[in-house]
């Protein structure tokens, strides 16, 4: 099966998502300048910097890494999987067909295992930060890790029917 879907409803999405993730490093950015003036300069620092980056971290790896794997922009060996498929390309049709496999078990497996913990993340009002100073809940990053694993999976997916970038 041989289809484009470069720009169907999928590509859209995570395009957006990694969009979304670009800006968020460039507010992050922002945020940790401020921090660092307001501290040097103020003696005030921004509360809540510190576990707003630690959250932010995971979100953002969550949100791009699905347009990472759909662009071929993924860390890999290229240069040893061209050697190889210069004498044995089936074998290397059937590793990327594994690759993709086991990538798409394992972020779907992510995926459906990570849902309990944003439902148990709202049910208890889990949070980062310490009472009275900041405070931020974890389950939007929660649920970052459940949307962008189930994206990635369907990233692996769609690797079946496209040739590598």
């Amino acid at each position: 099966m041989s289809s484009d879907v470069s720009d169907g409803p999928f590509a859209r999405t995570i395009g957006t998502m990694n969009a979304v993730g670009t800006l968020w490093i460039a507010a992050l950015m922002v945020g940790i300048n401020a921090d660092i003036v307001g501290r040097e300069l103020f003696g005030a620092p921004i509360r809540g910097v510190t576990e707003l980056v630690s959250l932010s971290i995971v979100g953002i790896v969550f949100l791009q890494l699905p347009h990472a794997l759909y662009a071929g922009r993924l860390t890999r060996n290229d240069a040893l999987l061209r050697r190889l498929g210069e004498r044995h390309p089936a074998l290397v049709q059937r590793l990327e067909t594994a690759w993709a496999l086991l990538g798409a078990a394992l972020f779907g497996a992510l995926a459906a295992a990570g849902s309990a913990p944003v439902a148990k993340a709202l049910r208890i009002g889990e949070y980062v930060g310490a009472l009275g100073d900041f405070t931020a809940p974890t389950w939007p990053i929660r649920a970052l890790i459940v949307v962008g694993s189930a994206a990635t999976a369907g990233s692996f997916l769609l690797a079946l029917w496209r040739p590598p970038r």
